[in-house]
């Protein structure tokens, strides 16, 4: 009957694969690649021209990896762990679509990615417990039946342009950060605002204030924003890591967010040990220091105990004040939820710009 089914799929003209996969970023990259090793005929679809995903989307000003690049990156292959070299603890855009691009080129993936092609619909067959996937690319509409259908397309591919009343109707020039022009956009001599303080604003912000005439930032809630300390990555401190690449992953998966934490738990202290009021203080000026997502690490029960919580939150709005002139404008700026609920920032410079007079909150 399987044989039946499969005959008439192929008079029709519907081309036989294994599986589909949606999507050419991180996630679809690999599975093409372990569907090959697995023996699989697969094919990946992407609406963009080239791979990337969101590191081919997303290339506003400013636009930077927050997980630094020795974890950023794949660890299928330890040839291409070893081979390849990151310029900065915190890649940039441009880094990360070539280290991708040459992920592609080195597992020769391109020849089973149909670039500019979207999926129209997707039905699956209970007779056959195939998939019945209809495709379309500029040139042609196909159909294509697998037995695996894999979603490869992230939380980030769809942009979100709230519709603001008149939106439509105004004369000057609007981008979005997760659409940016590939040609890049100038802002010298321009009036620019800002809609939003979330992650793609934070990185994008202090560039932006660097060209434009005026800059105004619309904010509806303050970000925890975190300093990265980004800067060029020590050679010798890379070739130490990659000397035991195997050892660092596996702490990193052992971890909670699976980021390696840099200062590691004492074996000896108690698991019920909560620290003092002043001992946190030290543990948050040290991952203060330190920079990056890790900025919660080393102090057990912050999550689940407010008055520990709000130490911390407390930190960081002190830190916010010190930095911002105005004392209105830094209010403004500190966040008031509880620090952790929501995903960090992490950011180079951010809260500087709004000391200068031509940028506004």
């Amino acid at each position: 009957m399987a044989g039946t089914e499969s005959d008439r799929r192929a008079s029709m003209g519907v081309t036989q694969l294994d599986a589909v996969v949606v999507g050419a970023g991180f996630a679809g990259l690999y599975l093409l690649h372990r569907l090959r090793e697995l023996g699989l005929s697969a094919r990946v679809y992407e609406a963009a021209s080239g791979v990337g995903g969101t590191w081919y989307w997303n290339r506003y000003p400013g636009a930077r990896c927050d997980i630094e690049s020795m974890q950023y990156s794949y660890q299928f292959s330890e040839e291409l762990q070893q081979e390849w070299e990151w310029s900065e603890r915190y890649a940039g855009q441009p880094e990360i679509l070539r280290y991708l691009e040459h992920v592609t080129e080195r597992f020769d993936l391109a020849r089973d990615i149909h670039f500019e092609t979207r999926v129209n619909s997707a039905v699956y067959q209970e007779s056959s417990s195939h998939w019945t996937i209809e495709c379309q690319s500029a040139e042609e509409t196909h159909v294509v039946s697998s037995k695996y259908f894999v979603m490869a397309t992230g939380c980030l591919s769809s942009a979100n342009t709230p519709d603001f009343p008149g939106l439509g109707d105004f004369a000057g020039k609007t981008y979005h950060t997760g659409r940016w022009p590939h040609e890049g956009v100038d802002f010298r001599d321009r009036r620019v605002c800002v809609i939003g303080t979330g992650s793609s604003a934070v990185q994008s912000i202090p560039i932006i204030a660097e060209q434009a005439s005026t800059l105004h930032v619309f904010q509806r809630t303050p970000s925890y924003s975190i300093p990265a300390r980004n800067g060029p990555l020590d050679p010798d401190e890379v070739r130490a890591l990659k000397a035991r690449y195997a050892e660092f992953r596996a702490e990193a998966r052992a971890e909670g967010f699976g980021i390696a934490n840099p200062f590691p738990v004492p074996e000896d202290q108690d698991p019920e040990y909560v620290p003092t009021a002043e001992e946190l203080r030290s543990i948050l000026e040290r991952n203060w220091e330190y920079g990056g997502l890790t900025f919660l690490n080393g102090a057990p029960g912050l999550v689940i105990m407010p008055e520990l919580n709000e130490i911390a939150a407390e930190f960081v709005r002190e830190k916010i004040r010190a930095v911002v002139d105005d004392p209105a404008t830094a209010e403004l700026l500190c966040p008031r939820t509880p620090v952790g609920c929501k995903r960090l920032c992490v950011d180079t410079h951010y809260f500087e710009p709004y000391n200068q007079p031509h940028v506004s909150l």
